[in-house]
């Protein structure tokens, strides 16, 4: 039974080692914008230089990810982009903000009293204070002279699924591909970038958290706009899909390689 307790030990111990050397390739900052503060996590390229030419992605954790650490929004999706193959195979700038804990990437109205939880999204309101923010910091980014302003890219997971699509709807002109995964928006956003944007959708058919016919219905909306969406439904995923969907072979290859239309 020691032996066991001790093999656990060594187990966690080897898991938090391999997750803080993930982390550690990412460096902690904040940006400033007339007071107000947005905390995010940065990935450069390897053997990153200013006279070279970049992609950019942005990436929006979701609810359970929120706070003021400038850490927690790593727990999803980093991995993807410190894997030794995925950065030389594909060298960018990956940027991962921090929502605070009460605040939304998305300016939706949200009922957890129900399950899945009910959502609506108006789109006659203002973007929430820490959209507005991650839009601004990436506006400064796509001026930079070594960002390529024709690979901006956008993904999120749940809450930040629906900020992805939120964000696509009020910066139509800016991404040239998205992602999302278990998020949901208004339907009627679509129509201002389903034929500027390149969308793979991601869903898990069992999410009793975020309603898949969140999903289906953009994807929808998308289709009618005369765009042309991926879309992605795993049969047997309940909210948690994006483990699957970060395990998409081709994901990270159709990302990169869309440019701006």
């Amino acid at each position: 039974m020691m032996k066991f307790k001790f093999f656990l030990v060594l187990l966690f111990m080897s898991l938090s080692y391999t997750v803080n050397a993930q982390n550690n390739l990412f460096s902690s900052e904040s940006y400033v914008k007339d007071g107000d503060t947005l905390k995010y996590q940065l990935l450069l390229p390897q053997n990153f230089s200013k006279e070279k030419n970049y992609p950019v992605v942005l990436f929006l954790h979701g609810a359970g990810e929120r706070g003021q650490d400038n850490q927690k929004q790593l727990v999803h999706g980093s991995k993807l982009f410190t894997d030794k193959i995925n950065r030389g195979a594909f060298p960018a700038i990956v940027i991962f903000p921090q929502c605070p804990q009460n605040d939304y990437w998305s300016n939706a109205t949200v009922d957890r009293s129900t399950k899945p939880i009910s959502l609506t999204f108006p789109l006659d309101t203002q973007p929430t204070k820490s959209l507005q923010l991650v839009m601004n910091l990436m506006e400064e980014y796509s001026n930079k002279t070594y960002v390529n302003k024709d690979k901006m890219y956008v993904g999120g997971l749940s809450m930040g699924g629906m900020g992805t699509f939120e964000i696509l709807y009020r910066k139509p002109d800016f991404f040239a591909a998205a992602f999302t995964i278990c998020g949901g928006g208004n339907p009627e956003s679509v129509k201002a970038y389903a034929t500027k944007t390149e969308l793979w959708v991601f869903h898990g058919a069992k999410d009793d958290v975020v309603n898949p016919q969140l999903s289906v219905a953009m994807v929808s909306a998308y289709l009618k706009a005369g765009g042309t969406p991926n879309f992605t439904l795993y049969a047997d995923d309940n909210h948690n899909s994006w483990d699957s969907a970060f395990s998409e072979p081709q994901l990270l290859t159709w990302l990169f390689s869309k440019s701006k239309k």
